[in-house]
């Protein structure tokens, strides 16, 4: 993960702190710290970021069509 991609991830989860439980708020608050400070993060940082951003940024893909419904 390059600095971009993490400053960009940083930037989405902004948006999705309030759903975040306590322990992960703290985690991603000395993200946001590390970021501002230009701070590259370690190998086990960017895997909690990224467990973070698809946790709550990363919208699922629906399993099926929504229309089969109307039309089964």
């Amino acid at each position: 993960m390059t600095h971009i991609e993490q400053h960009k991830m940083i930037l989405e989860l902004m948006d999705y702190v309030y759903r975040m439980t306590r322990d992960e708020q703290e985690m991603f608050d000395m993200f946001r710290i590390r970021d501002k400070d230009d701070e590259d993060l370690d190998e086990l940082s960017k895997k909690k970021l990224r467990m973070l951003f698809e946790k709550y940024a990363v919208r699922p893909t629906p399993k099926k069509n929504p229309l089969d419904d109307l039309f089964g």
